[in-house]
């Protein structure tokens, strides 16, 4: 079993425009991901994404890579709430949309897992069978959300 790379794929019966729209704007964020608040979102390579975790923690995310409305990336410091993400303290988030008849398909993948340290006070939440877990929520969320 890989324990570096976690991914999930769903189909969305919404347009990638849509789809697009709930994983990058502010308002949306905040509602499938986060706690109900609007998140905090610079698209831009090199810009910051706040997640809000709730007990967790706040997430400052680094984004990578912005290609509308196909392709989104960034770096998440799972284990180092409050910290920006870097490659040296964070796992690639990738978010992948394909338009397809009557809807989008949706691929979410997070990779790095096998070369980072995670604090052991932290391993529960951030490490990969957390996560793995959690992609399966976090994903279904956003698919309903973007239905609405």
């Amino acid at each position: 079993m890989n324990r570096d790379r976690i991914q999930r794929e769903t189909f969305v019966k919404a347009p990638v425009e849509r789809v697009w729209a709930v994983i990058t704007e502010p308002k949306h964020v905040g509602v499938w991901f986060g706690q109900g608040a609007p998140a905090e979102v610079d698209l831009r390579p090199g810009g910051i994404m706040r997640l809000d975790h709730g007990e967790h923690g706040v997430y400052p995310t680094l984004i990578v890579a912005v290609d509308p409305p196909r392709y989104l990336a960034y770096r998440w410091a799972g284990g180092y709430p409050g910290e920006v993400a870097d490659e040296a303290n964070s796992t690639l988030v990738e978010f992948f949309l394909d338009a397809e008849e009557d809807g989008t398909r949706l691929r979410v993948t997070e990779s790095g897992f096998a070369a980072l340290t995670i604090p052991a006070e932290r391993e529960r939440s951030a490490g990969y069978d957390s996560h793995d877990r959690g992609w399966r929520e976090v994903v279904d969320n956003l698919k309903e959300y973007a239905e609405r």
